[in-house]
This record gives structure tokens, sequence and C-alpha cells, in this order.
């Protein structure tokens, strides 16, 4: 399930770079709103010409199971070595970081018919201090 829920999140990012918000991967590891929210966000960073760079580190997770086919999965990330990219120039755009450079993300994982745990719902919370506190204990 954990590994399901990584996918889910890092689909996202492939996304992006694949420039491509209906890429195989986003569809089979996120469903319900989960997926048009992550297609939509995938779209805006497509139209906007940027994709990414560099890498965000994923820390603090924590799994509630709600029963044999729903759980919760909430994580942190520090993007702080994470920036665009501009695909039309090939600049990476090297900001400080900032409060925002840290996300806490909160996930409904399922399980569907043919086995496979689902991201259904995902919201994120950027600038959280509970990200930004627990960012270097690596739990």
């Amino acid at each position: 399930m954990l590994a399901e829920a990584g996918r889910a999140q890092t689909a996202v990012p492939y996304a992006v770079t694949q420039d491509n918000p209906n890429t195989p991967a986003l569809a089979f590891y996120q469903a319900g709103t989960a997926l048009p929210g992550s297609q939509d966000w995938v779209k805006s960073t497509v139209d906007a010409s940027v994709t990414y760079s560099g890498s965000v580190r994923y820390y603090a997770v924590e799994i509630s199971l709600f029963d044999e086919k729903s759980a919760g999965v909430s994580c942190c990330a520090d993007e702080t070595k994470a920036f665009n990219k501009n695909r039309k120039i090939q600049e990476v755009d090297r900001v400080p970081p900032t409060n925002d450079s840290y996300v806490l993300y909160s996930t409904r994982s399922e399980l569907n018919s043919k086995g496979v745990w689902q991201t259904t719902k995902l919201e994120s919370q950027r600038g959280d201090k509970g990200a930004m506190l627990r960012q270097g204990t690596d739990q």
C-alpha cells in the first residue's frame, strides 16, 4: 500500500516531465477527485511551459488504516532542492527556499477491484509548519 501511495505521489511530477496530464501512470495510481485535480495541475504547468529540475525529499510518512480497503496516508515534502525549469529557454529558476518549500500532503487511498491501492483524494498544504519542523527528522 505504501509503495503504491508513493507512486501516486510521484506520478504527478512524472506527468509534468512527460508534458502529458493523461499519462497512464497518473490514471493507474490515482482515481476519485485526486485524478482530475492532478491532471488539472499538470495541464496548468504544461500550459505555462514549465517542467521540473532537481529533487524532492519525502519524509514523516504516516498511515492510518480505516478498513481493509481504505487508508489515509500523510507525508511531508522538502522541495528546497526542486526548481521550475522553463521549457522554451531551458533555464532553471533557482529561487532560494522559503516556508512554501515545505508541503504537507494528506491523501486517502482505496483498494480498487484489480487489487491496486489508488489515491482517491489528495490535499496539500504549502508552508505547513509541521512539515518545516519535522524536516530534519526523517521519520
